[in-house]
């Protein structure tokens, strides 16, 4: 009887094992695109940058490669771009025009398109886990301010006090986005925020994935823009704009000027294309960002992950922080064009 249970056994486990083997998984990641250039970024902090990106990556590649879901390695990996005040999400958001922080951020499986978001929270640590939250523990898809504050204080997540996202850096930042509006016109109500440099409109962080039951998920988080007012809300949080998936074509997380990302669809439109015109997410893709977002007069980029593991991250600024594991095992981690890593590595 113990012969034959064993028997069994084994050959149930030499079944799975082919289909684990075909089914590749893949991880991208961005920590956001912006007016990012060589000069401006000294050797230590752009060592800091790709160690971050490089942890985040890890960090998610480590649950898939165990089994692990997509929503599982976003969430994870977003979890310690949140925890880093390099980028503009979690403990490095950038301040509101009242020197407080408010943030987004929003989650979504590519089966049977579950979501989840929260926007303009103060006080939950992880905005990521609060999207998760939504998503796993409540009937809605976007939760706002203070409700999706207590809504998270009730699933138990970890709550801090607002200056908890307090950074030097961004406080400075604030201060001279503050100088330029003013100096566009003597009436505040007038200002044009879109005459801000890319830097203050921009900086999300966000990332797709592809697990080994071949389910893909995308997620994004963000402190927003840089001085906003009146609650402002950026594509972020919102599906479809900032954050898709869908298991029949591919996963999306962007970055960029959130307000035309909102206006465009950009990260459904991606999706539907693949789907739709039978084009590859790095066609559609490309498409989007160079071309659509381009004539819009929009800056930003995505990554974009297909059923296939196939990995794609177009940007039209000047740079966007990200890193990558395709299918094939192909890892990259990157600012500008040319890759700065570029290595095959073994599951």
């Amino acid at each position: 009887m113990k012969s034959s249970i064993s028997v069994c056994v084994i050959a149930s486990l030499l079944s799975i094992a082919p289909v684990w083997a075909e089914q590749p998984i893949a991880l991208a990641l961005h920590g956001g695109a912006g007016t990012i250039s060589p000069e401006n970024l000294t050797p230590a902090k752009q060592q800091q940058i790709e160690a971050a990106l490089d942890e985040a990556l890890q960090a998610g590649y480590r649950l898939l490669n165990h089994g692990g879901s997509a929503v599982d390695a976003v969430e994870a990996t977003i979890l310690v771009l949140e925890d880093s005040p390099l980028f503009n999400a979690g403990k490095g958001a950038v301040y509101s025009w009242d020197e407080s922080h408010q943030l987004d951020a929003s989650l979504m499986s590519g089966q049977g398109r579950q979501a989840g978001a929260v926007a303009g929270v103060q006080r939950v640590k992880n905005p990521i886990k609060a999207a998760r939250a939504v998503m796993d523990d409540s009937p809605h898809v976007l939760l706002s301010g203070s409700g999706a504050d207590t809504f998270a204080e009730r699933q138990g997540l970890e709550l801090v006090s607002n200056s908890y996202f307090d950074t030097e850096q961004r406080l400075q930042s604030l201060q001279r986005a503050k100088q330029k509006i003013i100096e566009q016109t003597k009436s505040l109500h007038q200002a044009n925020w879109d005459k801000l440099p890319l830097q203050y409109r921009s900086g999300t962080v966000g990332a797709v994935a592809l697990d080994r039951n071949g389910n893909l998920a995308a997620g994004t988080s963000t402190g927003g823009m840089t001085a906003k007012r009146f609650g402002r809300i950026g594509d972020s949080p919102i599906i479809g704009a900032g954050t898709f998936a869908d298991n029949r074509s591919c996963a999306v997380s962007a970055t960029g000027h959130g307000e035309y990302f909102i206006r465009y669809n950009v990260a459904a439109d991606i999706c539907a294309r693949v789907e739709y015109q039978q084009v590859s997410a790095a066609v559609s893709a490309n498409q989007v960002i160079n071309k659509v977002l381009v004539d819009a007069g929009a800056d930003g980029g995505v990554v974009v992950v297909d059923p296939q593991g196939n990995v794609a991250s177009p940007f039209n600024s000047k740079g966007m922080y990200r890193a990558s594991i395709d299918g094939a095992g192909r890892k990259i981690i990157a600012i500008w064009e040319e890759p700065l890593v570029n290595e095959a590595i073994r599951r």
